[in-house]
């Protein structure tokens, strides 16, 4: 979790307050991950315990974020691999990218027991959880359901299969893999693979089949 020593947390609206100082996010999300390392329970970790242990105010805290949920999402956000810069050569190279990406973050919740163990945490905090769904999953589902669209759109996919099946046939067994198959492999390529695999089935026939 080194890499989240130079990880800032995403800004989104005005600035409220006096200027927020990137020192002092950096040392909030440290102070969150070093709390996290020692075994504290995500149910445990008061504002006011993270503020201690970051040196800053509560108040300092608050002027970034709106709760700990809101704090805890970023924390895992920046320990995740970035989303990527769609190519935007072709739908094919769009969905490798995509894919690239969630292979990228399987290998990393296996490797790491800490992002592991938050994932488990985050899953039993019906609020923190659904804080990481609306913020981060939802968004990267509807990208991926808009490059299907386009790809109907313009004759490249078939119109006869439901978008949100299709995107589901996509990423599900690097999930699979991830969640379910711990001792089945992540491979280089494999985005690739799929990718292509897939795209042979859902490309537009002259006839539906009998």
């Amino acid at each position: 979790m080194s890499s989240l020593a130079g990880s800032e947390p995403k800004q989104e609206g005005p600035a409220r307050g006096r200027p927020r100082s990137e020192a002092a996010e950096r040392a909030i999300v440290e102070g969150v991950v070093r709390l996290l390392e020692e075994g504290v329970p995500l149910a445990e970790l008061s504002i006011e315990r993270i503020a201690r242990t970051a040196g800053v105010g509560k108040a300092t805290i608050y002027r970034r974020w709106s709760g700990k949920e809101e704090l805890f999402v970023d924390v895992v956000r920046t320990a995740e691999p970035p989303d990527p810069e769609l190519p935007g050569t072709s739908m094919r190279d769009d969905l490798v990218a995509l894919l690239e990406q969630l292979r990228r973050r399987g290998q990393m919740t296996r490797s790491s027991a800490l992002l592991h163990n938050v994932y488990a945490q985050m899953k039993s905090s019906p609020k923190i959880w659904a804080a990481y769904h609306a913020t981060v999953v939802e968004p990267r589902r509807r990208r991926q359901i808009e490059i299907l669209r386009r790809g109907q759109a313009g004759g490249e996919l078939r119109t006869d299969i439901d978008v949100e099946l299709m995107n589901d046939m996509f990423v599900a067994p690097i999930l699979v893999r991830t969640l379910m198959r711990r001792d089945a492999d992540l491979p280089e390529g494999m985005s690739e693979q799929l990718v292509d695999a897939v795209l042979d089935g859902l490309r537009p026939v002259s006839s539906p089949p009998a």
